[in-house]
């Protein structure tokens, strides 16, 4: 036995196939406490910061579409110091896959105290102080990851989140239960695609290395339900990579972001298809007049010199439950071949002098 083994960001990658089938096996028990109370409530709001917000807007668009909810997702910290509660909501929601979170635990607290609504967690970890915080407690089913730069955790935050919207709506009458099969088989064939997705990424990182190690910076664009997932993009990339990084909406990034692409600019763009897709590609044309390094994502069409494609047949809400992990591997991959060591610890004691989590994380 190794006693220097450590895991890694790819060591949980790896166990995303496992954990999202045993996710999938445990539907819809693990998110029928979740269905019983959010049936009836029309109006939820969403608290969540870090990765946990990320993974929110990833399933927002799914959701709302199936459930026939309204989803207002807010950071928590500028919630509890700036915001009041709107009239209209009826359920209040906080994630955070530690359970360690204080700004989260604390926006819950002040709905408990000015408020008579019923309050959910989801957690990774339902023993942690979040869950003092919640009606109910929801467990997201990643386990312990012990590497500080979420993988598997987000991937589970994302698909738990999208069943118990689902589930949600099986309950509610909005979807028939042949629907409601019909949603969890695709779901099973996305899992089915996490092993090749992998590998086509690790082919594409391959091809492109040189480029990557030397980018000076790094844009994601993409649009509609993909927002989630450029934002996580944004995230995983500036904890590992250092390197300027961000996540931008299509439409937004026409505003004036447009303006800072030079020819040493990288930028991938997301296709997840539906209406707005055709706008994307129009952009991906006019910048490559402009920079040689744009790359795709795409969730339908076949690889190419500058594209992963999944080669997937899911609807664009249902996307970000897979168009993450290539931006996951990317991170790990771009990090390791610029020598930046994941596995030595930066700034440990952060979260406790800042007050933002509840204790020291538990990492390798």
């Amino acid at each position: 036995m190794n006693l220097d083994w450590k895991p890694t960001m790819m060591t949980y990658i790896h166990e995303e196939e496992a954990m999202s089938r045993s996710i999938l096996a445990a539907y819809p028990d693990n998110v029928e406490a979740f269905a019983a109370t959010a049936w009836t409530k029309a109006d939820w709001l969403v608290l969540a910061t870090g990765s946990s917000i990320n993974a929110a807007l990833s399933a927002k668009s799914f959701i709302e579409r199936l459930a026939g909810v309204r989803i207002d997702i807010r950071e928590p910290f500028h919630f509890s110091n700036y915001e009041s509660f709107s009239p209209y909501t009826d359920l209040v929601v906080g994630i955070s896959q530690s359970g360690q979170s204080t700004s989260t635990i604390g926006a819950l607290e002040r709905a408990r105290q000015e408020t008579e609504l019923t309050t959910i967690a989801f957690t990774s970890n339902v023993n942690a102080e979040i869950s003092a915080a919640a009606d109910v407690t929801i467990d997201i089913g990643c386990g312990q990851e012990r590497v500080g730069f979420v993988t598997k955790g987000f991937l589970a935050t994302v698909f738990t989140l999208m069943l118990a919207g689902l589930r949600t709506a099986a309950v509610n009458g909005m979807i028939t239960q042949e629907k409601e099969q019909e949603i969890l088989r695709q779901f099973e064939r996305a899992i089915d695609a996490i092993p090749l997705t992998i590998v086509k990424t690790e082919q594409f990182f391959d091809r492109h290395q040189d480029d990557f190690v030397n980018a000076p910076r790094f844009t994601a664009i993409g649009y509609g339900p993909a927002y989630g997932t450029i934002k996580e993009f944004e995230t995983k990339f500036c904890e590992t990579v250092r390197m300027p990084s961000q996540g931008i909406e299509l439409e937004a990034f026409m505003h004036g972001p447009y303006l800072e692409v030079n020819p040493e600019h990288r930028i991938f763009f997301l296709e997840i298809g539906g209406r707005i897709q055709e706008r994307l590609e129009l952009l991906r044309d006019y910048e490559s007049k402009y920079t040689n390094y744009t790359y795709t994502l795409s969730l339908t069409r076949p690889s190419d010199e500058r594209t992963i494609g999944l080669e997937l047949e899911l609807t664009e809400e249902m996307a970000p439950f897979i168009m993450i992990i290539p931006f996951q591997i990317l991170a790990h991959h771009i990090a390791t071949a610029k020598g930046i060591e994941l596995r030595n610890r930066i700034y440990t004691d952060f979260g406790v002098a800042m007050k933002s989590k509840t204790k020291p994380g538990d990492y390798a």
